[in-house]
């Protein structure tokens, strides 16, 4: 659970980033960071797994299609060619057990009990909506619809959205993102305007099955969401891949789902009440649950196939601690087929989204081999099923090859946006960890700054691969490339991201194009290059910031293990 503030974190980020400046490279205070020479990198190898992964001939990458074989495939091919060895006891892979559930036959929406006709909302333009159980058909029958607010239940912070109300069998209807979006600082109960784990829709249609309810519909709004409805659109419709469950899993609703806006606030106004009030109201604490008098019933089938994924598992060994492990990260899988776009095509590509980071792997991992192998070992792990929730990285991260309390740290690197070079980079998640040390050494060697997230309301570092290694208490960077272009500026560099989120991101469009500019990605390379090199030389355990929620579990695995963490 989330219990300390952005604002407190980001004022340890840049405490740490005034002393590491204070500093030559190597002397942060506690903590052994080796000076790098610069890496040959190679451009070349970044254009040619990009453009090949992102072809149409891999449709996609979904999980569990033939997409997925030939992208497994060609990563060992690419991963022995770099100059690694398998990372799984002799086996390039790790099987990742998977469920896909195609929903089929959408009913519409219908929400009753207003006077005059029911509302019948329709698939796709108006809703969408999942099952993740595994039933054949789907059906949601008159179930009472409750207003919820944020859908928070957080007793560290005594917040509780549900608090009064059984929701045996009804549906939570669930605004998007948490209590503070909308504030101007990094001050609030919730991290002001950076979202919190309780404001992503993973947390929303957990608590609501928690609760006990038979639907959860959360009302999309394209700014707190950081994405328009296009996404959600796209994202939700068609195969879902999710872990298969085991025994004493945690409950689940029937159906979660998501309605348009105006859709929203017309289900409110239905019910007699003003959708702005409520909206009000649930920011504050002491919110209770308001009953809408109204049910929703829908029906739809679900065709099943339960399948093996794969994770893609290179290692450098390390010279003199080959038993500890630095972390590379990146997610291979994209959407498959999704939402045609104007021009018919149906493939999302995802060029950007990741294919970039994808290849950055392979690019990295030939680099650190040219190089010659660190003290510690380097692990480089592309992962599958990202988009259906992180599963590949929760998967390893629970059922890991190499210890957890053996592993040092990492970076994650997921989508480099394309565009020039930038002084700085964008920190997701600042101040969370003593690896913001190693990262402003790297920055300072490279001469470019550290920037705070500027949109941390769209609580990136909830959203990636990292984070399933973070809640399990090994410390993670994740960077982004920077928006203060040298050419441009921040207003360039803005106008380059937006175009790509409201444009490309999701969507069939996001697609390789050769007159790409690649310097700003080689640069961002550079610094991920000294990064892992630094983790990888360096006899220090960094370890999370006094306070923050992961610090704990990070505490009690080194404890458990005694001579791991860098114990006697």
């Amino acid at each position: 659970m989330i219990r300390k503030s952005i604002a407190a974190a980001t004022a340890l980020m840049l405490a740490a980033c005034n002393a590491a400046i204070d500093d030559e490279p190597g002397s942060a205070p506690g903590l052994d960071i080796p000076e790098i020479a610069s890496g040959e990198i190679s451009e070349e190898t970044m254009k040619t797994v990009t453009e090949r992964l992102s072809s149409d001939e891999f449709e996609g990458r979904m999980p569990g299609t033939a997409g997925e074989r030939k992208t497994v495939a060609y990563l060992i091919e690419q991963f022995r060619k770099a100059g690694l060895e398998p990372g799984n006891n002799g086996s390039w892979t790790q099987k990742v057990p998977l469920v896909e559930i195609t929903g089929k036959d959408f009913a519409p929406l219908t929400i009753s009990g207003a006077n005059g006709e029911p509302m019948e909302l329709a698939y796709g333009d108006d809703w969408v909506g999942v099952s993740y159980k595994g039933d054949v058909q789907t059906s949601l029958e008159d179930s009472e619809l409750v207003f919820v607010g944020y859908g928070i239940d957080a007793p560290e912070k005594e917040w509780n959205d549900y608090e009064g109300v059984d929701m045996t069998g009804k549906t939570a209807v669930i605004l998007v993102n948490d209590p503070d979006f909308g504030a101007t600082s990094l001050d609030g109960p919730f991290g002001g305007k950076a979202m919190t784990y309780y404001g992503r829709w993973t947390y929303k249609y957990e608590e609501a099955a928690r609760q006990g309810a038979a639907g959860a519909i959360i009302i999309h709004d394209t700014e707190p969401a950081s994405y328009g409805w296009n996404v959600v659109e796209s994202s939700w419709s068609g195969p879902q891949a999710y872990a298969q469950r085991g025994e004493n899993a945690p409950p689940l609703t029937t159906m979660n789902g998501w309605v348009q806006n105006q859709v929203g606030k017309d289900i409110i106004k239905a019910a007699g009440k003003d959708f702005d009030k409520l909206a009000a109201a649930a920011k504050k604490k002491g919110f209770k649950p308001v009953p809408l008098g109204l049910t929703a019933s829908t029906s739809f089938r679900n065709d099943i196939r339960t399948f093996e994924s794969q994770n893609v598992i290179g290692i450098l060994p390390g010279t003199e601690r080959p038993d500890e492990y630095v972390m590379h990260t990146a997610h291979w899988d994209h959407l498959g087929r999704c939402t045609p776009a104007d021009d018919g095509d149906d493939i999302c590509n995802g060029a950007v989204d990741n294919a970039t980071g994808t290849a950055a792997l392979v690019a990295l991992a030939e680099a650190q081999a040219k190089a010659g192998p660190t003290a510690r070992s380097l692990v480089f792990l592309a992962v599958t099923a990202e988009e259906s929730g992180l599963l590949g990285a929760d998967y390893y991260a629970a059922n890991p090859v190499f210890p957890l309390a053996q592993t040092v740290g990492g970076i994650n690197m997921d989508a480099f946006l394309i565009a020039g070079p930038s002084k700085d980079v964008t920190v997701v998640g600042p101040g969370k960890s003593q690896l913001d040390q190693f990262l402003e050494a790297a920055l300072k060697a490279d001469g470019r700054v550290a920037t705070p997230n500027p949109n941390p309301e769209a609580g990136s570092y909830y959203r990636s691969d990292h984070f399933a290694f973070a809640t399990r208490g090994v410390p993670m960077l994740y960077v982004d490339g920077g928006e203060d272009l040298i050419e441009g500026g921040t207003e360039a560099g803005s106008k380059i991201a937006q175009d790509y989120r409201d444009n490309r991101y999701h969507g069939p469009k996001d697609e390789y194009d050769p007159n790409w500019d690649w310097s700003g990605v080689m640069a961002d390379l550079q610094l991920f290059y000294r990064l892992g090199r630094m983790m990888g030389m360096s006899t220090s355990w960094p370890n999370w910031t006094e306070g923050d929620e992961f610090k704990a579990t990070r505490d009690e695995a080194c404890a458990a293990q005694g001579a791991a963490c860098g114990g006697a």
